[in-house]
């Protein structure tokens, strides 16, 4: 099991699609945006809420309604969707394992269990820079590196097709 649930990445992708200040859209329904992943509505639906409650999202109104970032791309960091979607939870949570060692006979001595477990500071040092390097990399940061490695036609292919969804909505009835 991954520390880093899929809902992290499917909400990171949502929001570059409104991070892309040249190629992408300022605002996008969740419903356009999970029919161009492929994931179902709700699941989207309950990532955006989570962003939303977050901060790093708000909702636009009218006819081309959805949601468009709270905030511009540079000041939201990876860390940030993160911890929106999966919670600060700890990377380690130590269960003390080393006064269980079956030579004590339930009497751990205070050598064995004083300061902090060994394993758990590595663990702890682990999510320390596991948190540094999320901090460090903002939605632009990605943004940059997706328009970098797509061909220059996909940006303007998914803006269109976001268009294309949108006008189908508030066309009018017949």
């Amino acid at each position: 099991m991954s520390h880093i649930s899929t809902g992290v990445e499917y909400a990171l992708h949502c929001m570059l699609y409104l991070a892309e200040r040249h190629q992408g859209v300022r605002e996008a329904s969740v419903r356009d945006l999970a029919d161009l992943q492929g994931v179902p509505v709700e699941y989207v639906a309950k990532l955006f809420t989570k962003l939303h409650k977050a901060g790093l999202v708000v909702a636009t109104e009218g006819a081309r309604g959805g949601f468009a970032l709270a905030r511009p791309a540079e000041q939201i960091s990876a860390l940030d969707v993160v911890d929106a979607i999966d919670g600060a939870k700890p990377l380690f949570e130590c269960r003390e394992i080393r006064a269980r060692c079956a030579v004590f006979d339930d009497e751990p001595p205070p050598w064995a269990t004083s300061g902090v477990c060994a394993i758990h500071a590595v663990m702890k040092n682990a999510e320390k820079r596991m948190r540094e390097a999320l901090a460090g990399d903002n939605l632009a940061d990605l943004a940059e590196r997706v328009t970098s490695k797509a061909p220059r036609t996909f940006g303007p292919q998914v803006v269109k097709w976001l268009e294309d969804r949108s006008a189908g909505r508030r066309a009018p009835r017949q």
